[in-house]
Order: structure tokens, then sequence, then C-alpha cells
């Protein structure tokens, strides 16, 4: 007997009712292709129609992309001084290679935490597709605490460990702090995928990890602003553009602080916390001096590699 394929309803498929497991529907070892998607696809361990799903992570990459080009422009209109052409201009080549390097990269990406996956501690089931039953708001919700805390210490050793810092740095290279800035991603994302694999390995489906991924990408994104829409009370636990001003800045006493993604509480459990009142200079020291993309994404390696080869002795 074949397969059983899962046709998923025009919202979600209402598994406590069905008892999918009870049913004879087999996994099926197969990964898919993100950002590429085909007329039917298997994402996770149970097959559906692409078309059936309310949300994908195309929809959660290309939806918050869409808003952020919004929202820049609102700003770029309201608030000029806040942007230098030639800067924004390096910003968007830049997250242009990262796009395209992200392409290919997601897809190994959700292979690796697949493998993983296979040996997860906990077997969740489909529930996680299913906002009929306690346990999706449960899962989700876990797992929003969880790829966060696994975000925090991504970030925290991207600033602190020089090798991850050599990519990481390209990120902190615009003197100016704005929406666009948030483009400005290093093309080595690959270096680090290791942070979350306790997550597939928990038991969490590959595609619930990589799409609370984007979706907490999504909301930083909105971080990189000099505007700042909310109240004092919703910064003590969530992370907000005034915490994230001061992770961007290069004030010597306020340096690599306030790593956390879409929480804060991270950086005020482990002593990471800082805000202030002074003005805040960003870029990083030593300057790239270019704006070049290109050289922004190998500076830190050129740097790292200065550091660590011998020097040249100028004696005869």
């Amino acid at each position: 007997m074949g397969k059983r394929r899962v046709n998923f309803q025009r919202c979600w498929l209402p598994v406590s009712r069905i008892g999918l497991h009870r049913r004879g529907v087999e996994r099926v070892n197969c990964g898919p292709k993100l950002l590429d998607l085909g007329e039917k696809g298997v994402y996770s361990s149970y097959t559906y129609n692409n078309d059936d799903l309310p949300m994908t992570p195309d929809h959660v990459y290309y939806g918050g992309l869409l808003l952020l080009a919004l929202l820049m422009l609102l700003e770029w209109l309201r608030r000029p001084a806040r942007y230098q052409s030639g800067d924004a201009a390096t910003n968007l080549l830049m997250y242009a290679g990262y796009l395209l390097i992200g392409l290919v990269w997601l897809d190994i990406l959700f292979r690796i935490y697949y493998s993983v996956w296979q040996y997860r501690l906990f077997d969740f089931g489909p529930w996680w597709l299913d906002p009929a039953s306690s346990r999706f708001w449960l899962l989700w919700g876990a797992l929003f605490v969880l790829e966060d805390f696994c975000f925090y210490w991504f970030h925290r050793g991207s600033h602190k460990l020089a090798f991850f810092w050599a990519a990481h740095v390209t990120h902190h290279s615009s003197k100016f702090f704005n929406l666009s800035t948030a483009l400005r991603q290093s093309w080595f994302p690959f270096i680090t995928f290791f942070f979350w694999l306790p997550l597939p390995l928990i038991g969490f489906d590959p595609l619930m990890v990589i799409s609370m991924q984007l979706i907490n990408l999504a909301y930083q994104a909105f971080l990189h602003s000099e505007t700042d829409p909310w109240p004092r009370a919703f910064g003590w636990i969530f992370n907000t553009p005034t915490h994230h001003r001061v992770h961007h800045a290069s004030n010597a006493d306020i340096v690599d602080r306030n790593f956390g993604g879409t929480l804060i509480i991270w950086d005020r459990l482990f002593g990471t916390f800082a805000s202030t009142d002074q003005p805040i200079h960003y870029g990083v020291r030593p300057d790239p001096g270019s704006r070049n993309p290109l050289w922004l994404q190998i500076h830190g390696w050129v740097e790292l590699a200065r550091r660590l080869l011998p020097k040249r002795s100028t004696e005869q």
C-alpha cells in the first residue's frame, strides 16, 4: 500500500479530530525547496499541497521584506538626515548578495536540521499545525522563547569570538543607523548554524525552526531605527529600537551589549543589558574605510588574518 498524502484543508489540518497517527499516515524522508516552491512539496514529516498552507517561510520572508521596504521609504521621506545615499546603496547591494546566497543556503540548512531531527528526543507529532489544539500554542510559544535563547548565544558569540566577529562585523560597519542598516548582512551565514541545532534535536520540526528564525529576523529588521514607538514597559521584556541602538554603539562604555533578538530578558538575566542617554556613535573600530560591498564582506577576515599570522620582521 502506498503512502497516504495528507491534504491540508483551507486553514489548518484538524489533527485533533482526524487522529493522524491512527489513520496509517507514514513519515516521508524528504526535504523542501525553500524559496522555490513547486505545486506540491514536502516540508516536514507529512506531505501536503503548498497552496493549502496559510503561511510558509516564503510568506514570512517576503512579507516582512515588503513591509520593511515601505517603512524604509517612509523613514527616508520623513527623516532624510538619517540616510546617506552611498551608504544606503551599499546596504541594498549587500542584501542582494545575501539573498542570492540564501536561496541556496536555506535548502541546505533544512536538510541539516532534518538530519538532526531524525534523532529527536521528543516526537511532537503534527500538533504544531493545528491551532484548534492547545498543543499548537504551547509548541509555538516554547519555540518562540527557545529560538531567541539560541539567537542570544549566537549573537553574543558573534561579538566575543574573533572567528564569528570576522563575519558579523559587516553588519556593524555602517556609521548610520536606519532601517536600511538591517539589510547590511554578512555573506557567511553558514558558519553559525550549529547554535540552533538543539531545537530540531529536541523535536521541533525543521519547518517550525526555520519559520521562527525568519520571524525573529523580520522583527529585528524593524529595530534599526532611531524612532521607538513602544512604551517603556514593553522594553522590559522585548527588544526595542532604543535597546538595539545601544547594541550598534561603538562607545567604549556600552559596546557589545543587548544581544537579544525579539526578547531582551536574556541580556537582563546574563548581565549584558545596557541603556544610555549619551549620544551614540555608530560603526566599528577600526573603521573599514570603504563602501565597497566586497571589501565590507571580507575586511573582518583580513583583519583576523593580520592578527593571527606572524608579522614579518622589518630588520635586515
